[in-house]
């Protein structure tokens, strides 16, 4: 059977996607226990360099924990974290779908990883039903009060944090109406099941993790708030340890209620009561948010973000979301380099040594597609986004050859075909917190999700269990630029503010088959994180593991980064030699990833973070 196309950006159109083929499997050996990581099997993906489960590199401050992968025959789900990750393979090993193994995983997550994602936030969600691929946005709305001077004060831009800490940053959540959505279309497990781990989590407790025990005892702003204290400190306001035992029954309550009633329970009736008292009603710093917004959400359906890089198709997601236009810039200014001949070296020392050119072209490549970005992106049901003419081939190619032998330095926005005239740069960059989602199941379905609350711990504020985003500030603050030129991403109501999140999507051009499922947390840095980890294996031919493994690198049009303490000494050298401004920093990715293998499917977690891949 012949099934319909991949969605073809503009100029472009993709030949017939085949199906992949379905296939029956076991029960899920070992569910609950986890595999010890140096007993996992590597991928035998023919053709690719094997990971190499005894690299040792110094660890960064988030921690690090070397990771081989994971191989299955079936189905495999990749997750931020092991309780989240058990849960979604429970779905799946009880022949659910993959939307049915995210929407478990997420909700555990709200528990587990509440720094970083949640059912008080959004996401957005790539899905291949075998067939097509479909773009789901669940990202939140501005209140419809909210004005273009939310975060002005005296008619300047407020501090950051006096813009995120309270109700004023807090947008319409979307994730659960979103999911519930996904749900009715490719679910197959009742909507009830899939609240069971969580509630039954919330209610008899679950461990501290190393990760999230770190970021409380960093963090300055949660004690503030009094549920929040109450949950995450002990009576002396001292920040729980790792491994304390942790129950949520509130947030059980507000489960069982939205397994019962739906999304519905959320969005109106008593949990949307005392989520619009808790925004209105901050001592320092009330918001906009109303009952009124919260009944009016709904998701949005978009076209995905399609294009060809060499023998590959990539699929991300479309603005409101910059990542898949910015990955699509990227590998678009890369494709006319030989950065394929400069792949990275294992040092005897188990460094990897990266070559100083290949750096060079993906900075660079970096630069220009921030310059645009920083334009040109934003809410296309407000802003007339050049989605086609930021692609387009002879506009890649002009900005490609702007790549010479030294740094550009900071690049300017480039003038695309259909580019509105006279707009702002928007100087502001999304934060951090967020979690990734990759999973294939068994039935020929794959999906990406990229879910966050913004900041980590959101905006500090916690309601019936669970943490509320601060998404708004993911608006530029100023709505014009010293020019006077309005800003695209300034602050409207009903507005979506604009992301860096980068589900992706990649199939082989020759006979369409499903390659790959891949994301990262990580504010503005995703799209280097996911566009690195492109590379190493479209490009360099390695594995997943091995690829998100590497050390991160890239520039966002300013400095060029590197993470600290894991490349050799010479590289910040050779690149200062170009004219790169270099710096090294903690770049904490938190890729999880499920690619396609001869026998199967192997599925990857960032050692940067507590993720893992479980499957059949």
């Amino acid at each position: 059977m012949r099934p319909g196309p991949l969605p073809a950006p503009p100029d472009q159109q993709l030949d017939p996607i085949d199906q992949p083929i379905t296939k029956n499997f076991p029960a899920l050996l070992a569910l609950v226990a986890l595999v010890p990581l140096a007993a996992c099997a590597k991928s035998d993906r023919a053709g690719r360099t094997p990971p190499d489960a005894t690299l040792q590199t110094p660890e960064p401050s988030s921690g690090w924990t070397d990771k081989p992968g994971w191989t299955a025959e079936h189905w495999m789900v990749a997750a931020a974290n092991p309780l989240a990750a058990t849960a979604g393979a429970e779905m799946l090993q009880a022949g659910g779908s993959a939307i049915d193994a995210a929407i478990a995983v997420e909700l555990v997550l709200t528990l587990v990883e509440p720094q970083s994602s949640g059912i008080g936030g959004g996401a957005f969600l790539l899905h291949w039903d075998g067939r097509t691929v479909t773009a789901f946005d669940g990202r939140e709305t501005a209140p419809a009060a909210a004005t273009e001077s939310l975060f002005l004060r005296d008619g300047k831009p407020m501090q950051l944090y006096d813009g995120v800490v309270g109700g004023r940053s807090v947008g319409v959540p979307g994730i659960l109406r979103m999911l519930e959505e996904v749900h009715r279309r490719f679910g197959k497990l009742p909507w009830s099941r899939l609240f069971e781990p969580a509630i039954e989590l919330a209610e008899n407790g679950f461990a501290i993790s190393p990760r999230l025990a770190t970021l409380l005892a960093a963090e300055k702003h949660l004690s503030a708030d009094p549920a929040a204290r109450a949950y995450f400190y002990d009576a002396q306001g001292i920040p729980r340890p790792a491994g304390s035992l942790l129950r949520n029954p509130q947030l059980a309550a507000v489960l069982r209620e939205l397994a019962a009633r739906g999304a519905d329970a959320f969005y109106s009736g008593p949990i949307a009561d005392a989520i619009v008292a808790k925004v209105r009603d901050h001592p320092r710093n009330p918001g906009l948010l109303t009952l009124a917004d919260l009944a009016a959400y709904r998701p949005k359906e978009r076209t995905p973000l399609c294009f060809d890089y060499r023998r590959w198709r990539v699929c991300g997601f479309p603005p409101p979301s910059s990542g898949g236009l910015a990955v699509g810039q990227i590998l678009g200014i890369l494709e006319s380099t030989d950065i394929s001949a400069h792949p990275p070296k294992r040092l005897p020392s188990r460094h990897w040594s990266l070559d100083p050119l290949a750096v060079h072209l993906f900075a660079e490549a970096g630069r220009l597609a921030y310059a645009d970005r920083a334009r040109y992106l934003a809410d296309p049901d407000f802003v007339d986004v050049p989605v086609a003419g930021l692609l387009a081939p002879s506009y890649l190619a002009q900005r490609a050859a702007l790549v010479g032998h030294r740094s550009i330095g900071v690049a300017g926005p480039g003038s695309p075909q259909g580019a509105p005239v006279a707009m702002g740069l928007d100087r502001s960059a999304d934060l951090p917190s967020t979690s990734q989602i990759s999973i294939v199941d068994a039935h020929g379905n794959a999906l990406s999700m990229t879910a966050t609350i913004e900041d980590g711990f959101g905006s500090r504020q916690m309601v019936l269990g669970f943490l509320l985003n601060n998404q708004l500030t993911d608006f530029s603050f100023a709505p014009t630029d010293e020019a006077g030129r309005p800003i695209a991403n300034r602050v409207q109501p009903g507005k979506r503010p604009r992301s860096s999140m980068s589900p992706l999507l990649v199939f082989d051009r020759a006979d369409g088959r499903f390659l790959m499922t891949l994301g990262s947390p990580g504010g503005s840095a995703i799209i280097n994180y996911v566009a690195k980890v492109l590379v190493a294996t479209l490009d360099w031919n390695l594995d997943l593991q091995t690829a998100i493994s590497l050390p991160n690198f890239g520039s966002r049009n300013g400095p060029t980064e590197l993470e600290a303490g894991r490349i050799d000494d010479s590289l910040a050298a050779a690149l200062r030699a170009r004219g790169h401004d270099v710096v090294l920093l903690e770049l904490n990715s938190g890729v999880q990833a499920v690619e396609r293998t001869s026998s199967g499917w192997f599925g990857a977690a960032d050692p940067r973070r507590e993720g893992v891949a479980m499957g059949e």
